[in-house]
């Protein structure tokens, strides 16, 4: 970096310069530093979508998500079809339970690309925490369409399911999470109060030993 320095010694009028040097800082986690470096870059180009929105990740990784989300707005303004943007600066709302304002960004999202891996799975979670239980289901399901392979759309959908006392649902998708990762402590907790409703206390202990195994640490914590 000690070369990047020097350079921008001498060239202060470098938008580039400072953008990469604040890449570099953000690599090793200076994330104060890095946003330095992005703003200085911003101020010789202020018309850069790219440096607002990676200025925007550094200021979430200092949990300011409030400057996140204006920073992803200001991207946004630059270039309004970048569907990146929009699911970025959703995700800090959905952070900061904007709930609606998430889905309204989901939505642009998939009105730019209806295929866009992730959305669906933002979209539900947001449905969920609003109680849109049966659009929750629907989005997740989609998701799950995109992409069988991640288990967190199934322990979504599972939680949208109970919403809707779908408990058998719901214990199918717990299932199906588990098999996509035998190691999920959080569906084993999740499936282990669920049967527990239900009164199928023949497998409460089961998956109360799985979670220990595979590191709940506020379960292991709590049998000690």
């Amino acid at each position: 970096m000690s070369e990047l320095d020097s350079f921008i010694e001498n060239n202060l009028d470098d938008s580039d310069a400072f953008y990469c040097r604040g890449a570099l800082k953000a690599m090793i986690k200076d994330y104060r530093g890095a946003i330095e470096d992005y703003t200085k870059s911003l101020e010789i180009n202020p018309l850069n979508a790219d440096i607002y929105f990676i200025r925007a990740f550094a200021k979430a990784n200092l949990e300011d998500f409030s400057g996140a989300i204006e920073d992803f707005s200001v991207a946004i303004e630059i270039n309004p079809t970048d569907a990146m943007s929009y699911i970025s600066r959703g995700r800090m709302r959905l952070e900061m339970e904007q709930n609606l304002d998430a889905i309204s960004d989901f939505d642009k999202v998939i009105a730019i690309k209806p295929d866009f891996k992730g959305v669906y799975r933002y979209r539900g979670s947001a449905l969920i925490n609003i109680e849109d239980y049966v659009g929750a289901i629907a989005d997740l399901t989609k998701a799950i369409d995109l992409d069988n392979g991640y288990k967190w759309n199934y322990l979504y959908r599972a939680i949208a399911k109970m919403g809707l006392n779908e408990s058998s649902g719901a214990l199918h998708d717990l299932d199906l999470a588990i098999l996509v990762d035998p190691v999920f402590s959080i569906a084993y907790y999740t499936r282990r109060i669920l049967k527990n409703v239900t009164d199928e206390e023949q497998h409460v202990y089961s998956d109360f030993n799985k979670e220990i195994e595979f590191g709940n640490e506020k379960i292991r914590e709590n049998y000690n």
